[in-house]
């Protein structure tokens, strides 16, 4: 079943409805669900879908001739192939000159580094002739480094000959809940927080299970399909995966300042901050700013992948325990009680998309710019204050608190963020608390007196 990707599918169909030529760059990290975006699209269509191999430019030659015979030609004799790649998009443009047809080439990348002049040949052919056609060519790729250098980038031969770019990124909590629905609602937050909104892990969930069995399957036993999932992409993207190992390990176990992650594994700054730019570019670790700040010394390095951010906090360092048959102890005895800290940042993310959410039908109390986490300096206290989340628009401002506690949420929590919403010296404050499990009846009395007050219980988002 497919799930998700509306849009995407949708701006793809109007441009595949338009008639003209099109060369779409469809890119995102591995299991992000590329693929089954791209077979949805050309399912009810003319097609021919190619697969480069990490082989050399022969083999890819062939296996592209293969794919293009077997749609176009199919009376042709198996195993005639293209003399070269010049030939072969000489081909493919004689078949589109007044056909519609989509040519999608996946995991680009690899096909780019078997034959270092493919890109070089597809420019001349879009610009000589593909682009008089009706060829609706897609290039996809899981390398995020290649594919925004190498494709996109200003130096590649096939600058500006893109026509649309899609960027695919992972499901948000909403979007994944259908992958979860058979879940408690407390339970597809954990799900969607330990897969990162990954749909080809969301698919390996077995409904007829528990959260904590579903951990222990996927993560927890050495043949379990996530239990050297981040290592094996590390190894697939990067070339030292031991370097960034460490660097991953040490943002996991609480470092978030350039000096403390360099510090911790050992290294001068100048040089862990490029295997850091590296994994940002991955969309593994993002550099993290106080959301109303553009530029700032007070930056620091968080995991983006929740995924990730799972594997390493509790899977890293005990995976000689687990190949060792003792998964289900380590669950019960270290994850299972630090499971809702580990929670804590995953709610706020979905709080975040929340807003997000509100925020198009129009239902917060002004348009929102960016919304995130802001850290600084009380002068009047003479500490560090940390909110949640935080939207400024002129003088206008939403300050939000999010509880991921068994305990319910009481009227302190509230003084406490008001405190701190005085920081700003907004005109208009809206004070926004959401909590996993309610609010105290004293704290419901008191917000019910305040207009700018808005309590939100996790079973409500909904």
């Amino acid at each position: 079943m497919f799930i998700g990707r509306e849009t995407e599918l949708k701006k793809l169909n109007e441009m595949h409805d338009g008639g003209k030529f099109e060369c779409v760059i469809v890119y995102g990290r591995r299991r992000v669900g590329k693929t089954t975006l791209i077979k949805e699209f050309i399912k009810d269509k003319k097609a021919i879908y190619f697969v480069a191999r990490e082989a050399g430019g022969t083999v890819n030659l062939n296996g592209f001739s293969n794919d293009v015979y077997s749609v176009t030609a199919k009376e042709l004799v198996k195993n005639a192939f293209f003399s070269d790649w010049e030939n072969a998009f000489d081909y493919i443009h004689q078949i589109s000159k007044d056909d519609r047809i989509v040519l999608a080439i996946d995991e680009y990348p690899f096909l780019a580094e078997a034959y270092r002049p493919i890109s070089s040949i597809l420019q001349a052919h879009i610009d000589a002739r593909f682009k008089d056609g009706k060829l609706f060519l897609i290039l996809c790729g899981s390398s995020m480094s290649f594919m925004e250098n190498q494709v996109l980038g200003y130096k590649s031969p096939l600058y500006g000959r893109r026509t649309a770019q899609f960027k695919i990124l992972p499901f948000g909590f909403f979007e994944s809940l259908p992958f979860l629905e058979p879940f408690p609602k407390e339970d597809k937050a954990i799900l969607y927080g330990v897969t990162g909104g990954i749909p080809e892990y969301l698919n390996k969930i077995d409904a007829a299970k528990s959260v904590s069995e579903n951990i222990k399957d996927l993560f927890l036993t050495a043949s379990g399909p996530l239990f050297e999932e981040p290592a094996n992409l590390l190894k697939q993207e990067l070339r030292e995966p031991a370097i960034y190992n460490g660097i991953i390990e040490a943002i996991a176990g609480g470092a978030s300042r350039l000096n403390e992650i360099s510090t911790k594994c050992g290294m001068e700054s100048n040089k862990c901050a490029k295997y850091l730019k590296s994994l940002m570019s991955l969309g593994i670790v993002k550099k993290e700013l106080p959301v109303t700040e553009a530029s700032s010394k007070r930056s620091i390095y968080i995991l983006n992948d929740m995924m990730f951010r799972f594997w390493y906090r509790f899977v890293f360092s005990n995976m000689s325990g687990i190949v060792s048959g003792l998964g289900g102890a380590i669950f019960d005895f270290e994850i299972e009680e630090e499971l809702s800290a580990y929670m804590g940042p995953v709610f706020e993310e979905i709080c975040k998309q929340y807003l997000i959410e509100r925020a198009k039908g129009n239902e917060l109390p002004f348009p929102p710019g960016k919304i995130g986490r802001w850290w600084g300096n009380n002068p009047r206290e003479k500490r560090r204050e940390e909110i949640d989340l935080l939207s400024c628009r002129k003088d206008s401002a939403l300050f939000c608190e999010c509880k991921w506690t068994n305990a319910r949420v009481d009227a302190g929590t509230l003084a406490a963020l008001t405190k701190k919403s005085e920081l700003f010296h907004c005109k208009h404050t809206w004070l926004w608390l959401f909590a996993k499990n309610g609010f105290t009846n004293r704290l419901i009395r008191e917000a019910d007196g305040r207009s700018n007050v808005r309590l939100v219980r996790f079973e409500d988002m909904f």
